[in-house]
């Protein structure tokens, strides 16, 4: 990605200059002379000063072609980024840890994620190890490093761990929430999709379903945060798998459609809730898994049940993310805008291996506000540094009689629950309850 980055920008000095060559003696009237004694024509003055500006033209020629070539290749390179799955690496330094199970403490690099307060999970061991950490305990700013507790080590041993990855995956299996669960299979036309079924702890279960849709790189696991509070109000839930995901094997051509071919499977989801007794179902979306619950809620033929949207840290316009995307990671304009058209064009198929293109404008929901038609709140921090909140800001100030967007300000992405758990699960609550229940489904 270097080279492709300093072949792109060597172009500008490139520029073709053309120039007359000085005799190195000093000749009266500083009379052009040629180089060689050499009797061929091209050898005069003039006529060497255009084959200079040719050979000028020749290189500038070259190096814009490979400059060309590196943007292309940078491009391409971003574009095919953006919708393969892939595994985040734990790049998390681990220093150590002390204390014992009931007082233990880690100590990690400090960063922007490990330095703001709450609740959150931390992998490790390539993924098959997990704890969940607390509270800061203490912070050097010296060395940059923090000191968090450790609630508990779900998976794995973290003493022998040395690098590891922060997520707000807080509950990384059913087994941590608690509650009572069941593994399901779901059948979509691409395949098997595993799921968790939370049928509630209550004797009467209400016969409004939750759908939990994970976001982009993740796993069912994402959702489980819902659980304890959907519990609470009585709501069976579904967590879901969909089309790509590392539990759902397609091959090496597997390529995400950013919410474009996902929401078939949220359908699938909603088939299996009405088979099981539901009447209406509330679909969650975390980061990509909002931009998959706007499509089904506007595309899927279960729209109609749809009773509402909760979105946490949600892509609401792709080409804001894009964007956004593209400036953090230094990409010069042309290389986004090419990248942008290798998602959306159906000539660049080949390229970054998406059977059909991409149709952004289809997922862009600010300028698609006036035909929003389900209930939504939106849960997104201003400081997240991944999806921008602009967008969601702007949904909500467009279509206020149908969305409800509290104000979160220090959480980064999809972390709201992990900063303030209850906080959280009261502004869902309250928004279930408010918009979604009725009287009768509340007292019953």
């Amino acid at each position: 990605m270097s080279l492709l980055l300093r072949c792109r920008f060597a172009a500008p000095h490139a520029t073709p200059v053309t120039r007359t060559v000085d005799c190195p003696h000093d000749t009266p009237g500083d009379e052009e002379v040629p180089v060689t004694s050499s009797p061929d024509p091209v050898a005069h003055p003039k006529r060497r000063a255009v084959r200079i500006a040719a050979a000028g033209l020749g290189v500038g020629a070259g190096i814009g072609l490979l400059a060309s070539v590196a943007t292309s290749g940078l491009a391409a390179y971003f574009a095919r980024r953006v919708v393969i799955p892939e595994q985040a690496p734990e790049e998390l330094e681990i220093l150590h840890v002390d204390g014992f199970d009931d007082d233990m403490h880690v100590h990690l690099a400090a960063d922007d994620e490990t330095l703001v307060n709450g609740r959150y999970g931390l992998h490790f061991d390539s993924g098959a190890g997990h704890a969940q950490i607390g509270d800061i305990v203490e912070y050097d700013p010296v060395s940059r490093t923090v000191s968090r507790e450790v609630l508990a080590v779900t998976a794995g041993d973290l003493r022998t761990a040395r690098r590891g990855r922060w997520t707000g995956v807080f509950y990384p299996h059913p087994d941590a929430t608690g509650l009572p669960y069941e593994d399901v299979t779901l059948e979509s036309d691409v395949g098997d999709l595993p799921a968790w079924f939370f049928p509630t702890t209550a004797d009467t279960p209400l016969d409004t379903w939750a759908i939990l849709v994970h976001g982009r790189g993740g796993s069912r696991a994402e959702g489980l945060k819902a659980a304890p509070v959907l519990n609470d109000l009585r709501i069976p839930a579904l967590a879901i798998s969909y089309r790509n995901d590392p539990e759902v094997p397609v091959g090496s051509t597997a390529r995400y459609g950013l919410g474009d071919t996902e929401w078939i499977d949220v359908d699938v989801a909603i088939d299996h809730a009405l088979a099981q007794g539901a009447k209406k179902v509330v679909v969650f979306g975390w980061s990509m898994g909002a931009a998959i619950a706007f499509q089904a809620a506007s595309r899927g033929r279960n729209r109609e049940h749809i009773a509402a949207l909760v979105l946490d840290g949600p892509v609401v316009d792709w080409y804001d993310v894009l964007d956004h995307q593209a400036r953090i990671n230094f990409l010069p304009t042309p290389v986004a805008r090419l990248a942008l058209d290798m998602l959306t064009r159906p000539w660049a198929r080949r390229i970054t291996g998406l059977e059909t293109p991409l149709d952004l404008n289809r997922m862009d929901w600010v300028r698609r506000a006036a035909e929003l038609d389900t209930r939504v709140l939106l849960i997104h921090s201003d400081d997240d540094d991944f999806v921008p909140s602009g967008p969601s800001h702007a949904l909500a100030n467009v279509r206020r009689d149908l969305v409800t967007m509290p104000h979160y300000e220090k959480a980064r992405h999809t972390k709201e629950w992990n900063v303030d758990p209850d906080r959280w699960n009261d502004d869902v609550a309250n928004f279930i309850e408010t918009h979604v229940l009725d009287l009768a489904e509340i007292t019953r």
